[in-house]
């Protein structure tokens, strides 16, 4: 009797499977790719098509970070970029930009006002004059009420612009120049009315802290140790500012 035989049970190498069939904990060998058999003895993953070997590794799940590597899975996006912090100032200033120059207008307007206040106080005569006191008083009324519609028109064209571009479209100006966006982490959609102004209130809030909240606010997705760099007014809203394709 030959150690050499095939029929023979002690002449086989040790650790070596009967022919046919698989070795009882054993990866085998020699998958065929083209009878559908994944190689490597790993199993073959949900959705993976036919023929391909399956190495074992679970698919990654929706909002899953891949090793801290600038990258995360979105549902309805796929594996995207999370936008760096310098993208993400950098669409700041574009947007400071573009918000000063309609700034500059209104305030052009709202001080071309006060100048005509200015020259109407001068017709109100001399403080001896019986209706001087009233004269001023219609002046400085019409110059509160002057400011205040200026900032009023100020803000809420810096409302609507960050509000409802956010909401509808996903990004400012700036984010659109540098492509960058800005969508729902669980959906992987535009954030709509709700979650933008959830958004957008923060910051605002935070300016009653003479600005300080607002700064820090910007300045929190320093402070974000689960990589995906939302500052707490994205996870207020549940938000995430990513780099398009």
């Amino acid at each position: 009797m030959s150690f050499g035989d095939p029929n023979n049970p002690y002449g086989k190498q040790p650790g070596q499977p009967p022919q046919g069939q698989p070795g009882y904990g054993y990866p085998q060998q020699g998958g065929d790719p083209q009878q559908g058999q994944p190689g490597y003895g790993y199993p073959q993953q949900p959705g993976q098509p036919q023929g391909q070997p399956g190495y074992g590794y679970p698919p990654q799940a929706p909002g899953t970070l891949q090793a801290n590597n600038g990258y995360i899975n979105v549902p309805n996006l796929g594996t995207v970029q999370i936008a760096t912090m310098g993208l993400r100032l950098g669409a700041r200033l574009i947007d400071g930009l573009a918000i000063g120059v309609v700034y500059g207008i209104a305030s052009a307007i709202g001080l071309a006002g006060a100048a005509g206040l200015a020259e109407s106080a001068e017709n109100c005569g001399s403080s001896l004059d019986p209706g001087y006191q009233s004269c001023m008083n219609d002046v400085g009324g019409g110059f509160i009420a002057t400011m205040f519609s200026m900032m009023l028109v100020l803000g809420l064209i810096t409302l609507l612009y960050e509000w409802l571009m956010i909401s509808l479209v996903g990004a400012t100006l700036g984010k659109m120049a540098l492509g960058l966006r800005v969508v729902k982490e669980n959906t992987g959609q535009n954030p709509g009315l709700g979650a933008g102004f959830i958004r957008y209130i923060i910051p605002v809030v935070g300016a009653f802290l003479c600005y300080i909240g607002t700064i820090l606010v910007f300045l929190s997705p320093f402070f974000d140790n689960s990589g995906k760099l939302q500052g707490w007014h994205d996870r207020a809203a549940g938000t995430l500012v990513i780099k398009k394709s």
